[in-house]
């Protein structure tokens, strides 16, 4: 491939898809194609609308859903090291569920974060 479109391929590879979609909706504008047409199947991903709203979700909820009482001290001491918490604003918080553990926090802290509690018994999602 010639330097000048693996520039631009890189360039792309950039973009959000709401950005993506801008584009597309550019090009078609510009050059009057269809490009959902012109590809098939694979350009009709990037062709959402542009009034559309396109977000890839970046930041987390960790919500503690259900603890059952023979697994509380197990999802305490879980909930403890996720958060830093002291043992009685922990247990507060087990005690409280359904709750907010944590906020806006990344999908891998999210999913770690999940894992541990499920392994511990209690019962966690993102939302």
């Amino acid at each position: 491939m010639p330097e000048k479109i693996n520039q631009i391929v890189e360039e792309l590879k950039t973009l959000t898809l709401l950005e993506a979609s801008e584009l597309v909706t550019q090009i078609e504008e510009t050059f009057k194609v269809d490009a959902s047409a012109a590809a098939g199947g694979t350009m009709m991903m990037a062709t959402a609308s542009p009034t559309e709203e396109v977000e890839e979700k970046t930041e987390y909820n960790l919500m503690l859903d259900e603890v059952p009482a023979d697994k509380k001290i197990a999802v305490l001491k879980v909930i403890r090291s996720i958060t830093g918490l002291g043992l009685k604003d922990a247990k507060e918080l087990v005690e409280s569920a359904p709750k907010i553990v944590q906020e806006g926090i990344s999908k891998d802290s999210a999913d770690e974060a999940q894992k541990q509690i499920n392994d511990a018994g209690g019962k966690a999602s993102l939302k």
